[in-house]
């Protein structure tokens, strides 16, 4: 099952969702890609991804170019609001999902407040990626 999640800066919420749905089940491929990457991941993401055991210090935000020739079964993207807001991709994709999320790294106020809020989105990306795996993802892979 080779899986792509996308977002525009594939710096915070496509690296989380990566992250979590690999540990989910190790024999699926995962990538998360960007229409304009970022330089690094955000460091609150791979700090917050820290804290339940996962480790996004090696991770890169990589354009979507790279993928677009692969086949994919999903292609999911995690940008906030509509649907419509968040990159296209063209290649060859099996199934197209939208699951949102707000950007925390967006987030202006206090130092707990903007940590508050990357764990809010951490917590939801998990939860809502968790039964996704459960109700599409595993029984296709058995």
């Amino acid at each position: 099952m080779k899986i792509l999640i996308l977002c525009t800066g594939n710096s915070c919420r496509s690296q989380m969702a990566h992250g979590f749905l690999q540990s989910f089940d190790k024999n699926m491929d995962v990538f998360s890609a960007g229409t304009k990457p970022a330089e690094k991941v955000n460091p609150m993401v791979v700090k917050v991804m820290s804290e339940t055991g996962i480790d996004l210090t090696d991770h890169t935000p990589k354009n979507v170019s790279l993928y677009l020739e692969h086949e994919w079964d999903y292609v999911i993207t995690v940008c906030g609001g509509a649907n419509k807001s968040c990159p296209m991709f063209t290649g060859k994709v099996k199934n197209r999902l939208h699951i949102g999320f707000d950007d925390p790294s967006e987030v202006t106020g206090t130092p707990e407040f903007i940590n508050s809020e990357f764990l809010r989105v951490r917590d939801e990306i998990r939860m809502r990626f968790y039964d996704f795996y459960l109700q599409e993802l595993k029984p296709q892979l058995k």
